[in-house]
């Protein structure tokens, strides 16, 4: 198993008032998998997708990555596995708006101590061509649709070639149109091999998925495995 989720829980404290968000959720995640967490607002399950990625801690339970505990691993540890096995896509593309598709795509080799050279730039020319994007790198993201801003997102995420792929509602602010064909660029990544994790409110979505985990009030309601 890739990733599994042991009992977790989470709350929020704000003005004194400690509000439970998730009440001992578990699940698994095996490799090459596409799971999709399905639920409405306030479910918990982007609180539950945080957790997963290590951008956030839970208050009681643990993450185990390869057989490997989250709760165990030094603040560099869980830096480096956000850096080379996983990424994370969201609502929002957060793309530099001064940067071409390109350059944008470039940006995770650019926090290294070597400057990137001419595998990095080939990397990031066939991820940008992975998401349809082939003859846009030059574009600044004002000149691209917001589909093809998320596209480029996604292009970022995966130049890196991660093991998994977190993504955070990442149709959410598309019209139906484009938010289909994110869906196609996240299936056909999953059919090359790329373990896909999923938060959507949207069925319709869930569908591409293999596993579907359906949140309400922070507990799993319902676990829904597809047949081969």
């Amino acid at each position: 198993m890739m990733l599994k989720v042991n009992d977790i829980y989470k709350s929020y404290n704000g003005s004194g008032v400690v509000t439970p968000v998730l009440r001992g959720v578990s699940l698994e995640v095996g490799r090459g998998e596409f799971v999709c967490l399905l639920g409405r607002s306030g479910s918990g399950k982007s609180t539950l997708l945080n957790i997963m990625s290590s951008l956030l801690d839970a208050d009681k339970g643990d993450i185990v990555y390869m057989e490997k505990p989250f709760r165990g691993m030094k603040r560099c540890e869980t830096d480096r596995f956000r850096r080379e096995e996983a990424a994370m896509i969201f609502q929002f593309h957060h793309l530099m708006p001064y940067m071409t598709a390109f350059e944008n795509v470039m940006l995770p080799f650019l926090s290294g101590i070597r400057p990137a050279g001419k595998e990095q730039k080939a990397s990031a020319y066939e991820a940008l061509a992975k998401v349809g994007l082939e003859g846009k790198e030059k574009r600044l993201p004002s000149q691209l649709s917001g589909g093809e801003q998320q596209r480029v997102a996604i292009a970022r995420a995966i130049v890196g070639k991660p093991a998994i792929l977190f993504a955070d509602e990442p149709t959410g602010s598309l019209d139906k149109a484009n938010g289909d064909a994110v869906m196609r660029i996240l299936s056909g990544l999953n059919k090359e091999g790329l373990t896909v994790v999923m938060v959507t409110h949207q069925r319709d979505y869930a569908e591409y998925a293999h596993k579907v985990v359906e949140l309400s009030d922070g507990n799993v309601d319902k676990i829904t495995v597809k047949s081969a």
